[in-house]
């Protein structure tokens, strides 16, 4: 029902807009349950991180090379429709797209990384024929790209036809720092598109900070912690939790708006402010 996804994206947004927030928008996703259904979705496993996320497309359209060009239809029709709106930051046309995902082992194509390299490939080129006024992307996420003689290929194809260099990174601020002098060869922008996982020493204070100061885009991917639990760390789909931990994986605010950390969010507010 693409007339109902176009209106849900447009409900998303007014929300988004209503509080001063803009939107980088993903169109596929590599990450977690390889074999979506449509329809009612399950209700999460309690205290597990992300533990009804699903990919888009599914291992069974994915691994068919044959198949690949049923999708051009809901890229060109999204970005057709929101081409021009200034709320939407760029398109992100794969996220991460080769992730392995350890938690689900033995479910995931043996030749993922060429199967989604086939398809990032077709998303760009329908993608750029859709002309959107807003920038294309597609962020390499894993390592610290020091090496452009090294990439693999899907990292190279990304930095090579993205119109501003998107990355992630859930490391600490030296971690943070590499990757950032790594990618400024590419000479764009860059935007890190997700960092921020307290428990391995990526947080706000400093890396916000840096990322200001470094004149790097900045998006935090959990603002309230939901139904996607990720206040809870990956770990949690080998660890059993009874509750969540004292240190929050991600997220910002509880669901009644409290911050989770008070003095985490004051320093958000003073660094994110665009008074200067």
């Amino acid at each position: 029902d693409s007339e109902a996804l176009l209106g849900r994206v447009e409900q998303f947004l007014e929300v988004a807009e209503s509080h001063d927030i803009g939107a980088v928008l993903v169109l596929f996703d590599g990450v977690w349950d390889p074999k979506p259904k449509p329809g009612k979705q399950r209700e999460p496993r309690p205290h597990v991180h992300n533990s009804r996320w699903v990919q888009s497309p599914g291992a069974e359209i994915l691994g068919d090379p044959g198949r690949h060009d049923e999708l051009e239809p809901y890229v060109s029709g999204v970005i057709e429709r929101f081409r021009s709106d200034a709320r939407i930051h760029a398109w992100d046309l794969f996220n991460e797209p080769d992730n392995p995902n350890p938690a689900y082992t033995g479910q995931e194509l043996e030749d993922k990384a060429e199967m989604a390299l086939a398809l990032l490939k077709k998303a760009f080129d329908w993608a750029r024929e859709a002309e959107p006024e807003q920038p294309l992307t597609a962020g390499v996420w894993r390592g610290h790209w020091r090496d452009a003689d090294r990439l693999r290929p899907i990292e190279r194809l990304s930095l090579e036809r993205s119109d501003v260099i998107s990355f992630h990174n859930y490391g600490p601020l030296e971690s943070m720092a590499r990757c950032v002098e790594n990618l400024r060869r590419y000479e764009r922008p860059l935007m890190c598109t997700e960092y921020m996982s307290r428990g391995q020493g990526s947080t706000f204070d400093p890396i916000l900070g840096y990322l200001r100061e470094q004149k790097v885009g900045a998006y935090s991917w959990g603002l309230v912690a939901g139904r996607s639990q990720t206040q809870y760390p990956w770990d949690s789909w080998v660890k059993q939790y009874e509750a969540e931990p004292e240190m929050w994986f991600h997220d910002i605010l509880h669901a009644d708006g409290e911050p989770h950390s008070p003095a985490e969010a004051g320093y958000i507010k003073r660094t994110a402010s665009v008074a200067d």
